[in-house]
């Protein structure tokens, strides 16, 4: 038996998977082998498997057997056995070291890299997984990364003729499940005479 997996958020008593055998007498349930720490719980008489208590991610995947024996003859049983995996939650969203930051860029450069912007995730694997991009801000003059979280120029600027100032508002977003997360910073571009 394969589950479908569990959360790390599941409750106690939480319905898990029915066993169930084909058999002209009535069975007995019970979890015989490889359930150690006591996550799991069997209903004798239905084969209902269910939480017993919180789970804890590092604990999992665990494989138990279960065996159904005939109720008159206990010498004739049956066993089978249960997998189940837990996922991680994804629990926290991106974090940048500071939410504004100030950058200076002088006239009339060629297209250059600005500020390289990274963000934490406390959370691990894909959860915490993190792309980069660009929620507002002129996206003709400014690309980011996606990857490494640089942000770059696109063109020069022209301190005379353009505005001097611009705002660049960087998302960084985890590719959490059930959903993703994002964390945000405004990088304020000065431009320099």
């Amino acid at each position: 038996y394969q589950p479908a997996p569990l959360s790390e958020k599941t409750l106690p008593d939480t319905f898990v998977v029915q066993i169930s055998v084909l058999y002209k007498v009535p069975v007995t349930y019970s979890i015989v082998s490889g359930d150690g720490k006591g996550y799991f719980i069997i209903d004798s008489s239905t084969g209902i498997v269910r939480t017993r208590k919180n789970l804890k991610l590092e604990d999992f995947p665990v494989t138990f057997n279960v065996r159904a024996t005939d109720s008159s003859k206990p010498s004739i049983f049956n066993d089978v056995s249960v997998n189940v995996e837990v996922i991680d939650e994804n629990d926290f969203p991106p974090v940048f070291p500071s939410s504004l930051l100030e950058e200076r860029l002088e006239e009339n450069l060629p297209a250059t890299q600005i500020v390289q912007l990274k963000a934490q995730d406390s959370d691990t694997g894909r959860n915490g997984f993190l792309t980069y991009g660009i929620l507002s801000g002129d996206r003709l003059k400014f690309r980011i990364d996606e990857a490494t979280g640089i942000l770059y120029s696109t063109a020069s600027f022209d301190y005379e003729e353009e505005r001097t100032e611009y705002q660049v508002v960087i998302y960084a977003e985890d590719d959490g499940i059930p959903e993703k997360k994002r964390g945000y910073c405004t990088v304020v571009i000065k431009i320099i005479d």
